[in-house]
């Protein structure tokens, strides 16, 4: 599929898949023409890729991570810096599930006392 219609198909723009083949989380393939080319498995990739965004994570982590996510039983980066710092990154991602959990409760709570069940 070419790019518009990964695009459409992640709501990703393509702008940001041009970005995350520049930060070598994405390859795709290129045609004579010079036009991208990305196969079906780019689209579970590009959503995994936009969550651990969302969680906080740099793109710099998310190329580190990317191939351990994908096969978590292998350890390809037994360095103790780099599994340090995924520990330290996880456990920033554990307090902010954390406080996103109380504001949720919290929220719920609100809708509880303004809508009477």
């Amino acid at each position: 599929m070419r790019i518009k219609e990964l695009s459409d198909r992640t709501g990703v723009s393509a702008r940001l898949l041009r970005y995350y083949e520049e930060q070598g989380l994405l390859s795709p393939r290129r045609e004579e023409n010079g036009y991208r080319h990305y196969d079906e498995a780019q689209v579970p990739r590009v959503q995994q890729i936009r969550s651990l965004l969302n969680a906080g994570l740099t793109t710099e982590i998310i190329r580190a991570v990317l191939p351990c996510l994908a096969d978590a039983a292998s350890s390809r980066y037994p360095a103790p810096d780099f599994v340090s710092r995924i520990r330290e990154e996880r456990g920033r991602m554990a307090e902010r599930f954390e406080f996103l959990s109380k504001n949720l409760q919290a929220i719920d709570a609100y809708l509880d006392a303004l809508v009477p069940q």
